[in-house]
C-alpha cells in the first residue's frame, strides 16, 4: 500500500506542491488571475500595419479580435457579435474590406473602431440605437512595438505592469526593430515551468553545453523581483561577440548600447507571458500561450534593426539555429519535468543557492496555502 512522505527537517525553500502545475481546476483559477486581470502580450505592432489589418489571439479562453482602425490606433474587441454573441471573425489574421466586419449570421457589421454600421431588421425596434451596440472593447496598449491586452473591465495603466522596464532597456530599438524569424512550439508542460526553466542556468552544463561555451553558467546577476517581472544578466566569454552557432556574428551591434551591454545578454521575464532576451545585435521574444494545465504555445521571434534587415547580406540563422536548438532542449526537460509533477513520489525539493529566483517567483505565482 502507498504511504504518503512526510515532512523532516530540511531546507526551508522548497519546490512548490504538485496541484499547482497539474489541477485542471487551478489552471482555470490563475487563467483569471494572471490571464484576465493583468496587461497580456498577444503579438507585435508590425503584425498589422495597415487599417483594417487585424489578428486573433486567444486570452484566458476569450477570443480577442486586435486590429488597426482607419486612424492608426490598434484597439482590441471581445470576438463576439453584440447581436447574438456569434463569433465575428474566424480567420486567426487577415484584413478587413473597407476597414468593416460583418457577421456570419444576421450581417450586423462594424468599423474596426467598434462602432456599429449596420443592424439589418432593428430599425423599427423602439429603443434601438445603434451607438448602444458597438463591439465590447477590451483594454489595448503597446509598448516598445508590443501589443497588450487587458480583459479586465477597468484596467490599470499598461506603465504601472511595465515598472521600470522601458528605462531599464531604453538603449535596445524595439520599438523601431522588426521581426526577422518566428517559430511556433507546442509544449506539454504547464507555463509556469516554462518561466522557471528560462529564468535559471543550474541546468545550462548539463542541458545546454552549446551556450554554456558562450556565456559561463554562473555569471548570472539577478535583480530584486517584483510583481512586474524578473530576470537578469548573464556575461559573455572572452571573444563571444553573440549568442550564434559559433559565438559571433557579421551583423552589426546596436550602437546605442553601452560596454556593459555588449558584454552581456540580458533575460527578463514580463509577467505573466512575455519573456526578453536582449542580446548585442538582436532581441529574442518568447510569448506564452497557456493551452491547459500541461500544455502551451510558445511562439518565439527574432527582432532585429531596420537597417540591418536591408543589408545584402543579412541572414538570420546562426542566431535562429543556436537557439531553436536551445529552446527544444529546454521544452524537452520541462516536459519531463511535468511528467514528473504527476507521480505520487514527488513531493516539494530543496531550492539551491542558484535558484533564489525560482523560489521568489513562486512567491509572486504560487498562492500561499
Amino acid at each position: 500500500m502507498f504511504k504518503p512522505f512526510h515532512n523532516h527537517e530540511g531546507p526551508e525553500k522548497r519546490t512548490p506542491q504538485a496541484r499547482f502545475f497539474i489541477d485542471p481546476e487551478y489552471f482555470k483559477v490563475e487563467m483569471n488571475r494572471w490571464f484576465a486581470n493583468r496587461w497580456v502580450n498577444v503579438g507585435r505592432a508590425e503584425e498589422i500595419p495597415n487599417p483594417g489589418d487585424f489578428i486573433l489571439r486567444t486570452v484566458a479562453g476569450e477570443s480577442v479580435l486586435i486590429t488597426r482602425g482607419q486612424d492608426g490606433t490598434i484597439r482590441s474587441f471581445f470576438n463576439i457579435c453584440t447581436h447574438r454573441g456569434t463569433v465575428l471573425v474566424e480567420n486567426v489574421k487577415g484584413t478587413a474590406k473597407s476597414c468593416q466586419f460583418s457577421c456570419p449570421y444576421h450581417a450586423w457589421s462594424f468599423d474596426c473602431q467598434g462602432k456599429l454600421l449596420g443592424a439589418p431588421g432593428m430599425k423599427e425596434v423602439d429603443g434601438f440605437r445603434e451607438q448602444d451596440w458597438g463591439l465590447r472593447a477590451i483594454g489595448c496598449e503597446t509598448w516598445a512595438g508590443f501589443i497588450f491586452v487587458n480583459l479586465d473591465r477597468t484596467p490599470a495603466l499598461l506603465a504601472d505592469s511595465l515598472a521600470d522596464m522601458p528605462s531599464k532597456f531604453v538603449n535596445w530599438p524595439m520599438a523601431e526593430m522588426q521581426s526577422a524569424a518566428c517559430i511556433e512550439y507546442d509544449v506539454k508542460a504547464n507555463w509556469k515551468l516554462i518561466i522557471q526553466n528560462y529564468s535559471e542556468c543550474l541546468h545550462c552544463p548539463s542541458v545546454h553545453p552549446a551556450l554554456a561555451r558562450l556565456s559561463p553558467p554562473t555569471s548570472g546577476e539577478n535583480d530584486p523581483p517584483n510583481s512586474c517581472y524578473l530576470g537578469g544578466r548573464m556575461s559573455l566569454n572572452d571573444g563571444v561577440t553573440s549568442m550564434t552557432v559559433s559565438g559571433s556574428t557579421e551583423r552589426p551591434l546596436i550602437a546605442t548600447l553601452d560596454e556593459t551591454q555588449l558584454r552581456h545578454v540580458y533575460y527578463y521575464a514580463l509577467l505573466p507571458n512575455l519573456l526578453l532576451s536582449l542580446h548585442p545585435d538582436y532581441v529574442m521574444t518568447h510569448r506564452l500561450e497557456p493551452l491547459a494545465h500541461d500544455r502551451t504555445r510558445i511562439f518565439c521571434e527574432w527582432l532585429f534593426e531596420t537597417n540591418t534587415i536591408s543589408k545584402p547580406d543579412f541572414q538570420t540563422e546562426d542566431a535562429v539555429a543556436f537557439w531553436d536548438m536551445t529552446n527544444k532542449q529546454d521544452w524537452h526537460v520541462s516536459e519531463l519535468t511535468q511528467k514528473g509533477l504527476s507521480s505520487r513520489g514527488y513531493r516539494p525539493g530543496p531550492y539551491s543557492n542558484r535558484e533564489q529566483l525560482l523560489y521568489d517567483l513562486d512567491q509572486i505565482l504560487i498562492p500561499k496555502d
